[in-house]
């Protein structure tokens, strides 16, 4: 891929999740159709359906060639493929938190080419990926310092019900444990860009899906971080941070 080519992208990614963040806000001042999808804290809204059909839209347009994969249901095959996570932090969002964003992510058969991920209420634009250092409102973000797990917080997110099973219990406990704070924000992609930016040191979720994952993970990996997924248990771990405190991270993990 040229570097025009690459910047032209991450241009479009800005442009994408910057408008469809300011639609699912303005949305959510108008108020909101809020529906359940697989439980109580799993809620999908009218301005999520919105801003992924706005950038599901713009994409067929600028990228007929590309594929999409859209949390709420959007699809297309194509050369490369666009994650789309229109409204990321769903519950938060609905809730009136103002921890949520709009993130996309580009990938081709090998790798992350690059994340956006926009904050409408911090007005936070983070843009990274392969080529592009992590920049938020266009400041490069300082390179990530290596420290490890024990002197850095750990963000994750633990869902009542599945803290019966013992093979994300007691792995992410260990790891948890091993950590000098714990924070749970309630969205994927903010929390990756806050690794991104160095204010929570690191991430782990347990079988997140592509859209969570992809478009905070260019954001770690262009700010000099590593990401990892990990089997373990019959589980999916994803970890980003820190060289030195992803390693650490991965061997409490196996180690439970």
């Amino acid at each position: 891929m040229s570097s025009a080519q690459a910047s032209s992208d991450l241009e479009l990614a800005a442009d994408l999740v910057r408008r469809a963040g300011a639609l699912a806000d303005r949305l959510l001042l108008q108020g909101l159709s809020v529906a359940e999808k697989t439980s109580i804290s799993d809620v999908v809204s009218n301005a999520d359906a919105a801003a992924e059909a706005y950038i599901a839209g713009r994409l067929a347009e600028a990228r007929p060639d590309d594929g999409m994969v859209g949390e709420e249901g959007a699809a297309a095959p194509g050369r490369r493929t666009w994650y789309i996570d229109p409204v990321d932090g769903t519950y938060n969002f609905v809730s009136g938190l103002p921890a949520w964003c709009s993130a996309v992510a580009l990938v081709d058969a090998d790798r992350v080419l690059l994340g956006a991920v926009y904050q409408p209420r911090t007005d936070e634009l983070w843009l990274g990926g392969v080529g592009s250092p992590t920049t938020v409102n266009g400041v490069p973000v300082p390179p990530l310092v290596d420290r490890p797990l024990a002197e850095i917080s750990i963000a994750t997110y633990l869902h009542p019900p599945r803290m019966a099973d013992a093979g994300i219990r007691e792995p992410l406990w260990g790891a948890i444990a091993g950590a000098a704070a714990l924070r749970m924000i309630g969205s994927g992609s903010v929390e990756l860009a806050a690794v991104a930016g160095g204010r929570i040191g690191l991430w782990i979720a347990v079988d997140a899906p592509d859209w969570d994952w992809f478009p905070g993970a260019a954001l770690v990996e262009a700010a000099g971080g590593v990401t990892q997924v990990l089997q373990h248990r019959g589980h999916r771990f994803h970890l980003a941070g820190p060289p030195t405190a992803v390693a650490d991270a991965r061997a409490r993990l196996l180690a439970a």
